[in-house]
């Protein structure tokens, strides 16, 4: 990291290297004020606790994810390519893991660890939904008279998605990504 690159930024690049790799709970503020190259009391100046820290690193992940979303979005024309989209965009996230040391989903990773009724617990589950919603309504496109069946395949392509990137973590690869777009594809080539 550079001089250069502010306090705040150099302190949310370090949590989130480490909150990645390490997982949350492992990560300490000396870990992350020696790894960011910042005084323990930058991190207090633009954190009010760990919490708050964790919480900016959820959002910042669902930022980058949403940057990557709609790029991938840019070139999809029809709506089974947008369902693929996401799949692709949680393929290019995993990607960018990788120097890391790709442990699957960053969000649920953090999710996990955090106590139930943690604010960053509600906004993992509010991007997971997120995606739901956005298969539900590419599915809606395709197949307005569909009814419950559009529901019920928006859930399905929403557990297949989000299970592929448990195991992918598992792996240590994004091969199970790939192996559920090409499910996803067949999915909605049946739809």
């Amino acid at each position: 990291m550079t001089d250069r690159m502010p306090a705040r930024e150099r302190l949310l690049k370090a949590a989130a290297e480490l909150f990645y790799s390490e997982g949350v709970g492992a990560t300490g503020i000396d870990a992350i004020t020696a790894r960011a190259g910042v005084a323990k009391m930058s991190l207090y100046n633009n954190f009010s606790s760990k919490a708050d820290l964790v919480n900016a690193y959820i959002q910042g992940r669902r930022t980058e994810w949403q940057a990557i979303y709609q790029e991938r979005l840019k070139s999809a024309a029809t709506p089974q390519e947008r369902v693929l989209a996401i799949f692709d965009s949680y393929l290019d996230h995993a990607e960018a893991a990788y120097d890391w040391g790709f442990r699957g989903c960053g969000l649920l990773n953090a999710a996990a660890e955090l106590p139930v009724g943690d604010p960053g617990r509600a906004s993992v589950a509010s991007q997971k939904e997120e995606v739901e919603r956005l298969f539900r309504a590419y599915l809606g496109e395709m197949r307005p008279e569909a009814g419950t069946a559009i529901v019920e395949t928006a859930e399905h392509l929403s557990f297949l998605l989000e299970g592929a990137m448990s195991r992918a973590g598992l792996d240590g690869h994004d091969g199970r990504l790939k192996t559920a777009r090409r499910i996803a594809a067949s999915i909605l080539e049946r739809f």
